[in-house]
């Protein structure tokens, strides 16, 4: 039986402190601030937020290999990843994902000197989680351009709704 990457990251301490910070995908934060739905009518579930209220969801049924949308507390949803091991080569290589809304390889040199300056171990710490994950990952750059395409390509299909308006969220990535 193999084991989810989930369970690595909530039972190792160091994986699930990267991924807390800089990663802000901290697993014991599962509830969004607001009540919502995708408009396909997906199911939604939970699994981890971040430290400013925001919240990623599985879609659809299944395991790991789901769809994966954030969405922030501010009316910003954007699918970022198809399936976990995605979403985790994402922070693992570009953590400032958030920073860089055009998916830019400018807005990645800028936020990565940012996180490096305030982090200067990061890329250590992120080689051992990678290898704790047995996962490997891309430049910031390729991890950027793959999460452009997914929030602009088939995330287009994951229209987060916010329920008691009936309006969408605003896409994060554009």
């Amino acid at each position: 039986m193999t084991t989810s990457l989930l369970a690595i990251v909530r039972d190792r301490a160091a994986v699930a402190d990267y991924f807390r910070w800089p990663g802000e995908l901290d697993l014991t934060r599962t509830e969004h601030v607001e009540p919502v739905h995708l408009a396909s009518g997906l199911r939604l579930e939970a699994f981890a937020g971040d430290g400013g209220g925001g919240t990623y969801f599985f879609c659809g049924e299944g395991g790991e290999g789901r769809p994966i949308l954030f969405a922030d507390s501010e009316g910003g949803a954007a699918l970022l990843a198809v399936g976990l091991p995605e979403l985790l080569r994402l922070l693992l290589a570009a953590p400032w994902w958030r920073d860089c809304p055009t998916c830019t390889a400018e807005e990645s040199d800028e936020a990565a000197v940012e996180y490096l300056e305030d982090e200067p171990a990061l890329l250590a710490a992120r080689d051992t989680v990678a290898a704790t994950l047995g996962l490997t990952y891309p430049t910031a750059a390729e991890a950027l351009a793959r999460l452009h395409l997914t929030a602009t390509g088939i995330g287009r299909e994951f229209d987060l709704i916010y329920t008691p308006e009936g309006t969408s969220y605003r896409p994060l990535i554009g």
